[in-house]
């Protein structure tokens, strides 16, 4: 027999089984969380530091991540009138909610790797 559904969430049209799905959807990928790590380090980043912070990341992939993540709130794109062009990154209230999930993940990644792997610092 099925379990029934018993409910679900809906975000702005996109639907969800339960909030578990729904935080891992706003935070997962290979680099949301890179982005996020490393604003939670600084108070804004320019597009530029973020691509020099995150090296195997490319232009276009950064920029549509950086999209997905001020269309869901989690970031403020400040955009100053000058040429060269100047765009700033931070973390909004909603981005600055997820820190200590952000943390705790790290935490448990540090503690896997020193007990399963190894960690190697790149200086």
């Amino acid at each position: 027999m099925k379990a029934k559904l018993k409910y679900f969430i809906e975000v702005k049209g996109e639907y969800y089984n339960c909030p578990i799905e729904l935080t891992l959807s706003m935070i997962s990928g290979k680099w949301k969380g890179i982005i996020l790590w490393h604003l939670i380090g600084n108070d804004t980043l320019r597009f530029n530091e973020l691509e020099k912070a995150i090296p195997s990341i490319s232009q276009r992939m950064l920029t549509k991540e950086l999209r997905e993540m001020e269309k869901h709130g989690f970031i403020y794109r400040k955009v100053y009138p000058q040429v060269p062009p100047k765009v700033e990154y931070s973390l909004s209230d909603l981005g600055r909610s997820v820190i200590p999930i952000i943390k705790s993940l790290s935490e448990w990644g540090s503690n896997y790797a020193q007990n399963c792997g190894k960690i190697y610092i790149k200086e």
